[in-house]
């Protein structure tokens, strides 16, 4: 058995199913949000009315142009949409990915990142350009140092992300890169780290919530309902054309049926619409588990009675409960 299907039917019965033992999951948004839970109840997160969120920054953080569409396009949709102002940080520059010659590959990933962002409604698009495939052989405090920057530039409340905690991932641009925002979350926060910063006009300024998104098994205790945003997400994951199983493969598999004298009638009757049909149909549901390493979105809402969700490892701030210990226990003098 493969280590990777090992760990996968492990978790199966195990951490995965977590909300399936004991109580059922709790629920959050529409005015039942409940708090991170460090002991990894699952939380189900539903669309909240309203701007909920507004003040408040987030940012997508992503190695390649594709990860963030794929993975959680739905949930930052999702948040911006509840009053969240977004950006979007892309750490390589995608060279190795993409027809043509080297260079023109990072032009073409670089036009189809500033689409994802535009798609997704980000405001802000860094690109960092390391070398693609090769961000273990990188100055890794040089790279935690920018994003110790950024966070407190850009005053970043919450990140979406790689989980530096998944049990799978064979790719080192993005176990780098999670760890590195996971360390850069709190070293943000610190007067110590980066004095240099503080000249420049800027503060410390902690990261208090992660969504953190995988390609294979993780903890995981935050769904998120994306049934209302999944057409969001299709545009964003259709902006990438150069790389990724999205994109324009609608087209294709279309053309290739049809010089076969088949088709697909979900595929429409036009490129454009088998396009975005192909993704939501194909990529996000039926071959999920082939191209993105992932089981379906539908098949992941189904089972928590949504039509369409997105998985997490979700950590957040946890409450002090000293000040109701000392107003339940302190004495006179």
């Amino acid at each position: 058995m493969k280590r990777r299907d090992f760990i996968s039917q492990t978790l199966a019965g195990g951490a995965l199913a977590s909300g399936s033992r004991g109580v059922g999951p709790h629920e959050a948004g529409a005015g039942r949000e409940v708090g991170f839970t460090p002991r990894g109840q699952l939380v189900i997160e539903h669309a909240a009315p309203g701007k909920p969120h507004a003040g408040k920054v987030l940012a997508a953080i992503q190695p390649h142009v594709d990860d963030v569409p794929l993975f959680a396009g739905g949930t930052v949709a999702k948040l911006i949409k509840e009053g969240y102002t977004g950006h979007l940080i892309r750490i390589t520059n995608d060279e190795m990915a993409g027809a043509g010659t080297t260079g023109e590959a990072v032009l073409h990933n670089e036009r189809d990142n500033d689409a994802v962002a535009k798609a997704l409604r980000l405001e802000k698009v860094f690109n960092l350009e390391y070398r693609n495939h090769r961000l273990d052989s990188a100055p890794l405090q040089d790279l935690r140092g920018r994003l110790i920057f950024l966070f407190r530039l850009l005053k970043v409340d919450t990140v979406l992300c790689y989980d530096p905690w998944g049990l799978y991932e064979e790719n080192p641009d993005h176990y780098v890169t999670a760890k590195m925002v996971e360390a850069a979350c709190w070293m943000a926060g610190m007067d110590k780290d980066y004095p240099e910063h503080f000249a420049a006009g800027l503060q410390p300024h902690s990261v208090s919530e992660k969504y953190y998104f995988a390609r294979g098994p993780q903890m995981v205790n935050r769904v998120v309902d994306i049934s209302a945003t999944v057409d969001q997400k299709v545009e964003a994951n259709l902006a990438n054309v150069t790389q990724g199983p999205a994109g324009e493969n609608g087209a294709r598999l279309r053309a290739r049926l049809a010089a076969q004298k088949k088709r697909l009638p979900g595929l429409g009757n036009d490129d454009a619409t088998a396009n975005r049909q192909y993704i939501k149909e194909i990529v996000l549901d039926v071959d999920s588990e082939h191209l993105r390493g992932v089981p379906s979105d539908r098949e992941l809402g189904r089972r928590y009675g949504l039509e369409w969700a997105e998985a997490f490892h979700y950590i957040g701030p946890t409450a002090s409960k000293l000040e109701e210990y000392i107003s339940q226990h302190a004495v006179s003098l």
